[in-house]
């Protein structure tokens, strides 16, 4: 007796078993291609599950902090390894349109206010005191000229530059001496602070504004002198080969100072050569010749 044959009954009528062998085979590969997808697709959740927990972690971490954070310290946070420089691009593009930005100030990040919503804040600001001219001239040229002297301040200024006028820029923790200079006398060397680049909003010295900056916004005049250039400014946490740590330069002078002690020490070490010490001495120090004859009032000159 046959086997009974194999049909398959679809909604277009019923198919033979050969015809009904290959629709079953092309069922099972459909039903393997769904499972890889499905595998697949809950694999690439987990991974957006892993970014999005490292998201929230940085950006945690950024609202709490009162001083900007830099890269190294929020990717150490960081529980699933995600690139730090991706979750801090993709948390910068969702604040970029909120009253609450993500910018870079001195290499490093934090969360501020937007800039056209500042003055909704006005009325909790500080008082701010205005600095005089001259401050102001300081601080310009310290910043495009770091590091710099107080005698190439005044040299640049044409005019004398006084102490108060930098320690109030030290106080306001926008200088700060960096080192001394390798010359005479060993004259501090100042630059600016992160606390500078933070309140004016910068990344670095380097986006000061140029030449050209300063020409677009009406702040130069058109005559400008022949020559006229404005440096380019950078700054550099380590001391430049001219510069000398300010440890070393204080070291330097204490051992200048006793030896000039030590000087005087020998100078002195004897009883018998120090002045004012018996009638000799004493006779000596008050101007006296003792074989003058003025000495003796009835005593004659030969």
């Amino acid at each position: 007796m046959a086997p009974p044959r194999l049909r398959l009954v679809t909604s277009e009528g019923t198919l033979n078993a050969p015809e009904a062998q290959e629709a079953i085979e092309l069922a099972r590969a459909l039903g393997e291609e769904l499972e890889g997808d499905e595998s697949g697709s809950s694999s690439a959740s987990v991974e957006g599950e892993v970014h999005i927990e490292d998201v929230r972690i940085v950006e945690a971490l950024l609202f709490a902090s009162p001083v900007p954070l830099d890269d190294t310290w929020l990717a150490g946070h960081l529980r699933h390894g995600s690139g730090i420089a991706n979750v801090l691009a993709e948390i910068k593009a969702a604040y970029a349109p909120r009253g609450v930005n993500l910018v870079r100030v001195a290499g490093k990040w934090v969360l501020r206010t937007a800039e056209d919503l500042g003055y909704l804040l006005e009325r909790y600001a500080v008082e701010e005191r205005r600095l005089s001219r001259a401050a102001l001239e300081t601080l310009s040229i310290v910043a495009y000229h770091q590091p710099v002297t107080r005698a190439e301040i005044e040299e640049i200024r044409g005019v004398t530059t006084s102490a108060g006028t930098l320690d109030i820029l030290m106080e306001a923790g926008w200088i700060r001496p960096r080192g001394r200079r390798r010359a005479p006398g060993k004259p501090l060397t100042y630059g600016t602070t992160d606390s500078f680049l933070a309140h004016f909003g910068l990344d670095s010295v380097k986006d000061l504004p140029g030449l050209s900056d300063l020409k677009a916004q009406g702040l130069l005049d058109g005559h400008l002198p022949p020559g006229f250039a404005i440096p380019d400014p950078t700054s550099v946490a380590a001391l430049m080969p001219d510069e000398l740590p300010l440890e070393e330069a204080g070291e330097d002078e204490g051992s200048a100072e006793d030896e000039a002690s030590d000087a005087e020490a020998d100078g002195y070490g004897d009883d018998d050569a120090v002045p004012g010490d018996g009638d000799e001495a004493s006779d000596v120090e008050a101007g006296e010749d003792p074989d003058l004859p003025g000495d003796d009032p009835d005593a004659k000159p030969d």
